[in-house]
């Protein structure tokens, strides 16, 4: 199969040999001379797309990685304000989306699930130099995506620059630096209203101030989003229960005292609340929840970041310190468990400190060599207070005394992780089109939970499940030290890259990637409804990647065809996957055998007319459990052959046509096609009861929904109406795993027709 592969990407290569980048450039392009109100279509223009994937500034046709790169004007035509939109916009990519502010990406197939309990994400989100996906499944923050420099998305393994978490890839979010030549503004507002709901309002602002000429500048930006949710929650009575309020902002100071020196110092701020999940149960209607109070998933995060550059002769030092505060809120009612039959429910509040160092040495292009050194340092602090909840009136219905208050357990833990890495990477030129690329990384990794004092528990579960009246029976959690689990590893990544013609480049490497170990909250926690059930282990070790990869990127006719072809094979082992104890529903994490995803992902621009642009994008995907022991069959609920958490096929079709109606007035036109392919929310049997079928396992629909874009640009001004999901596609997109919530299924979001105004000066 693997020889199957390689010939199919090689046929493919010779068919369309192009690069997407390309197509972003030109696109990019095409919205400069309509804000000037001219037309420059000079193709040998088109190709220059500066990414930093690699840690160095390189064109992106040169970059042996498959790569997205989107423009802040990209993403403002496409409507892009944050996660949602970047997976349609991306070959072999998906997002796992439960409700806002609970993300997860699934890059070509490696995901056992689009919820990952108790797991690190597949893919590592970066804001700047930060990870801000470390957080696990609990609540990621989704931020805004508003005068951004760049949006890379790096498919495949990127552990030797990008570390742990960069399993399947990494989504790097990086921020607009102040310019110190000149005083700018800019505004976009966007207000939509939905078939289901209610009104969408998205404001947005910056302004760069420069305070010394060429040297000193501040750039600060704001925004601001009220929109109204589409579900309505019967159980709080609550309609359009899911609205999201969210706001915060950024002020960058950039000072440049020579032509060796930059200083730039960031705050930042995000407050993302919204008020109720965007989970539904089927059976109750549409677009129809229930539960006794809002579940929240809500976070604030605040960032301090200072990088430091300075140009020596012949390499650039790179040191970059961020300090992250993070407030999140998970309370989510788990009494679909037992049927809604008596209030259970869990209301987790986390906090999160997060210190990250990393140091770079890049050297300057040029010659035969080009080299990067580095260090890295990672240390993080999460504390969680579990609050396990009944109801005061069920309880004083039930006769149920002796709780102090609504809560039945309480449990306060907090976690410290560490990571320090040392990493390298070398290229060396044999001749000018032909080139080697090594890297390396070696890094110890920690993880070690605490209990804390002063928690309890009761038999509340067991009183309520049997309908038991009177004093209840309370008992103290011991103060605890869990297991330290500690690792080191070496990633690697080597590649081989030809241009066989100047505006063709092809590749061929083979990279390696992994995510940290896990320490479980629980770990030696016995069930007080079956004390024969699982006791919760300590954890589960790393797991790890191995990506084999071909890729061509390159263009065609001028630069009018553009296109980048990959095709992978991926060995996965010892798999982190989450386990449910059966008898309480308490999650935990572990490691079964290993997995194969195999698949080819192609990105084409075709410019067959001017003013006509043509994007493709596609993903072919086969990704399959191939090592398994019975053991890990009981624990996991897997099987051999058991499909992960993927599609087989994604893609979509954008249409783009622009032309000037009167002088000085550019019109644009766009249509865009999405499809996603069916996947299965999680593993076939019941984790803990071997060949049981899990009730809740199911697949979500394939489904296939269309945007439109008309635009109308002026000197300074951008007038916009747009329609998101045209046919109004009401597809289930998501399904959670667990039996614990009443609403598992999550849907596209109704139609939404709107205006957006944009200004820049």
């Amino acid at each position: 199969m693997r020889a199957i592969l390689l010939a199919s990407a090689c046929a493919i290569a010779q068919a369309v040999v192009i690069t997407p980048a390309q197509a972003q450039a030109q696109q990019q392009q095409q919205e400069a001379a309509a804000r000037s109100g001219r037309h420059d279509r000079d193709a040998a223009k088109l190709d220059e797309v500066i990414v930093t994937a690699t840690r160095r500034e390189e064109r992106l046709r040169d970059v042996p990685v498959s790569i997205t790169a989107l423009s802040q004007e990209e993403l403002n035509e496409r409507g892009i304000v944050n996660y949602d939109g970047l997976a349609t916009a991306t070959p072999g990519v998906v997002l796992n989306r439960a409700s806002a502010n609970f993300n997860n990406f699934t890059a070509r197939g490696i995901a056992t699930n689009g919820y990952g309990a108790n797991l690190q994400s597949t893919v590592a989100i970066y804001l700047d130099e930060l990870p801000i996906s470390s957080n696990g499944n609990s609540t990621i923050l989704d931020p805004s995506l508003y005068d951004v420099e760049r949006i890379e998305f790096l498919r495949g393994p990127q552990g030797t620059l990008f570390g742990s978490g960069s399993l399947a890839g990494a989504l790097r979010i990086l921020t607009h630096d102040p310019d110190p030549t000149r005083f700018a503004a800019s505004g976009l507002v966007d207000l939509g209203t939905m078939s289901e709901g209610g009104l969408r309002q998205r404001y947005n602002a910056m302004v760069n101030i420069p305070l010394v000429e060429d040297q000193l500048a501040l750039r600060i930006v704001g925004f601001s989003r009220h929109e109204e949710g589409w579900v309505d929650n019967v159980g709080t009575g609550i309609e359009n229960s899911n609205s999201l309020v969210q706001y915060g902002g950024r002020a960058i100071l950039m000072w440049e005292p020579t032509d060796r020196f930059s200083a730039r110092l960031m705050y930042s701020r995000e407050i993302a609340n919204p008020h109720d999940s965007s989970l539904t149960n089927p059976t109750r209607g549409e677009f129809v929840r229930l539960t006794d109070r809002p579940d929240l998933f809500q976070s604030d995060m605040v960032n301090y970041n200072a990088t430091f550059e300075y140009q020596f002769d012949g390499a650039r030092l790179t040191s970059s310190s961020t300090q992250s505060d993070y407030t999140g809120l998970f309370y989510v009612d788990l009494a679909g468990t037992f049927g809604q039959a008596f209030p259970f429910a869990l209301d987790a509040d986390a906090w999160d400190k997060t210190f990250v160092q990393e140091v770079r040495l890049v050297s300057d292009p040029g010659g035969r060599f080009d080299w990067s050194l580095g260090g890295f340092y990672f240390r993080k602090r999460r504390d969680v207070d579990f609050n396990y909840r009944s109801d005061e009136a069920f309880l004083a219905a039930r006769g149920i005394t002796g709780l102090p208050d609504e809560y039945y357990l309480r449990s306060g833990t907090h976690f410290i992780a560490h990571e320090v890495a040392a990493f390298g990477q070398l290229t060396y030129r044999f001749t000018p089109d032909l080139w080697v690329t090594g890297g390396l990384r070696y890094g110890t990794t920690d993880a070690q939970g605490f209990t804390e004092p002063g928690g309890y528990n009761s038999n509340y579960l067991t009183m309520a499940l049997f309908g038991l009246s009177g004093p209840i029976t309370t008992f103290p959690i011991p103060e605890a030290v869990g297991v330290k689990a500690e690792e080191s590893g070496l990633s690697h990544r080597l590649s081989l890259s030809w241009r066989p013609t100047p505006s063709v480049t092809t590749y061929a490497a083979v990279s390696t990637g992994f995510r940290p170990p896990i320490v479980n909250a629980r770990a030696g926690a016995v069930s007080t409804l079956d004390p024969t059930d699982i006791i919760i282990p300590d954890g589960a070790t790393s797991d790890n990647l191995t990506n084999y990869e071909l890729g061509v990127k390159g263009r065609w006719f001028g630069g009018r065809l553009l296109a980048d072809v990959a095709v992978y094979w991926i060995d996965w082992s010892d798999i982190q996957v989450q386990a449910n104890r059966v008898s309480d529903s308490v999650q935990f994490a572990t490691n079964i055998g290993g997995a194969t995803s195999k698949g080819i992902e192609l990105s084409v621009v075709a410019i067959p007319v001017d003013g006509l642009t043509l994007a493709l994008t596609g993903g072919l995907n086969q990704a399959k459990v191939d090592d398994l022991t019975p053991a890990e069959a009981a624990i996991s609920g897997a099987v051999l052959d058991a499909r992960l958490a993927g599609p087989e096929f994604q893609g979509s079709l954008r249409v783009n046509y622009e032309w000037q109606p009167v002088s000085g007035v550019t019109a644009n036109a766009s249509v865009a096609v999405s499809h996603v392919g069916s996947f299965p929310n999680s593993f076939p049997n019941t984790p803990g009861r071997p060949l049981v079928p899990l009730a809740t396992y199911d697949d979500t629909d394939s489904y296939t929904f269309v945007n439109a874009n008309f635009a109308l640009a002026f000197d300074q001004f951008t007038v916009a109406a747009y329609v998101e999901n045209l046919f109004d596609d009401r597809s289930v997109n998501y399904i959670h795993p667990e039996a614990f919530l009443d609403g598992r299924y999550g849907r596209l979001r109704p139609r939404t027709i709107g205006v957006r105004v944009g200004y820049e000066y």
